[in-house]
């Protein structure tokens, strides 16, 4: 009996440890391929590309004000009525048609749509950290996604391997209960235990469809083979030269600086609004009447100088607010470095808490095989009862689902320090993908053009490629 059940070990053994994850037999996935196919597949991403182009545009809105503003305007008017001159009434109908065209440009305003547009500059800049930020998170979600499967596909081969096991157990038990070699309670014994590990198998492969479902919305398609990740990330060990790191090049970091920069301008415009403004402005007109003979041609141009006298405290209360957002900002640029500086130390702590698990789940795998094996050998010479091998087994197995989960959390650490510090992104990672190059549609649009310009027909392809995708 003892020599079948170790057979059976070792076999399920070997089989755990050559075994892959096999969801789709069809493909081979490593965890580049999977950071790859998120990065291409992710809404999140495209929502915020999405966004970035719309504050772009916000940049356009304001450049356009500082060009001239061209409009015309066209009517025709039917006048009826009745006139009494000197005790004769005479009828009024006349029809008329009139179009003109109006030139307004702003000349000087004290720098205001200036501050406002520079403003705007910063905004942008600061979407597009918030689409670097983005980036790390679907990437990290992937890696997490991707060890995860592993993880579970393991436990499942583990536990069945196990169930295997515990079977065998019982059939021999069995046999050395009908010879009396043991009593009824150590059948009993051997049979709650492979039951329990009915039970654990079932949780086990719950566990494994679920990080499937997530590898499925992280990823975007189902997993193939997932081959071991390979080599770690490389780091540094120094906490403090990452932390510097990450405080000169978060994207959470740089979004907030950014965002104080803009709130700065804002208060500045909200001054500049508090001036008088230059316009100059433009009038051409035709007018006639429709079957009459009348014909008026009319135009003006002229330079108009406006400034508030009393609004009911409204550019008072504008500013204010401004002043207001501002020092929220500057208090959240504050808020924003503690908390990049507690990630990092977070981050590197979690990595040496997997390490150091890992290395002790590996020698307490290397110490249960040894106390299995000897409690096995002691159990033929009957100093040893079926419930000691049952839970020596059940401590191996325990074990090798420590290291299992160990193996995962150091590589899931390792890239959430990457994340922490603000390499995570798919440049950083050297993916196999074509990057989103956020200035190409920024340096189209910020000077507002026309469809007509050349620059605007290159921007109307773009759009067209973009609602294709």
């Amino acid at each position: 009996m003892v020599s079948a059940f170790g057979k059976v070990f070792r076999i399920g053994a070997v089989a755990l440890i050559c075994s892959v994850i096999t969801t789709d037999g069809s493909r081979a996935d490593t965890l580049a391929a999977a950071l790859t196919s998120a990065y291409n597949h992710s809404g999140l991403i495209e929502q915020n590309r999405a966004l970035l182009r719309a504050a772009d545009e916000d940049v356009a809105l304001i450049a356009s004000e500082l060009r001239p503003i061209l409009n015309w305007s066209a009517d025709v008017t039917r006048t009826f009525g009745k006139s009494k001159t000197s005790g004769v009434i005479r009828p009024i109908r006349s029809t008329d048609a009139s179009i003109g065209l109006s030139l307004d440009l702003l000349l000087f305003d004290f720098g205001r749509t200036g501050y406002r547009k520079e403003a705007a500059k910063e905004a942008v800049l600061s979407t597009r950290e918030v689409l670097r930020s983005v980036e790390q998170q679907v990437l990290f979600r992937a890696v997490q996604a991707y060890m995860n499967v592993r993880r579970n596909g393991e436990f499942v081969a583990l536990r069945e391997n196990n169930l295997r096991l515990l079977r065998q157990e019982l059939r021999a038990a069995r046999d050395r209960f009908e010879v009396g070699e043991v009593t009824r309670t150590d059948v009993a014994q051997a049979e709650a235990r492979l039951a329990s590990a009915r039970s654990g198998l079932a949780a086990a492969q719950g566990d494994l469809t679920q990080a499937i479902e997530e590898f499925r919305a992280a990823v975007g398609r189902k997993p193939g083979q997932l081959q071991a990740p390979g080599r770690l990330p490389k780091l540094s060990g120094d906490i403090e030269g990452a932390k510097v790191i990450a405080v000169r090049g978060h994207p959470d970091m740089l979004r907030v600086q950014h965002d104080v920069a803009s709130a700065d301008l804002t208060v500045l415009a909200a001054e500049a609004a508090m001036k008088p403004s230059v316009n100059l402005r433009s009038r051409v007109a035709v007018g006639e009447e429709i079957n009459g003979s009348d014909l008026t041609q009319s135009g003006s141009i002229g330079i108009e100088l406006s400034g508030p006298i009393y609004q009911g405290g409204l550019l008072s209360s504008a500013k204010r607010q401004a002043m207001a957002r501002r020092d929220a900002q500057r208090g959240n640029l504050h808020v924003v470095r503690h908390q990049v500086l507690q990630d990092v130390g977070n981050a590197y702590a979690i990595l040496l808490a997997a390490n150091a698990s890992r290395q002790a789940s590996q020698q307490e795998v290397r110490a249960a095989r040894v106390a299995f094996r000897g409690v096995r050998e002691e159990a033929k010479l009957g100093a040893r009862t079926t419930l000691d091998v049952l839970d020596a087994e059940q401590e191996l197995l325990n074990a090798q689902a420590n290291l299992i989960s160990a193996d995962a959390d150091v590589y899931i650490a390792a890239y959430l320090v990457l994340s922490s510090i603000g390499q995570l992104t798919a440049k950083d990672l050297r993916l196999n993908v074509q990057t989103y190059d956020p200035n190409a549609y920024y340096d189209l649009v910020k000077d507002a053009p026309v469809p007509i310009s050349p620059q605007g027909k290159k921007l109307e392809k773009v759009l067209r490629a973009l609602e294709k995708d």
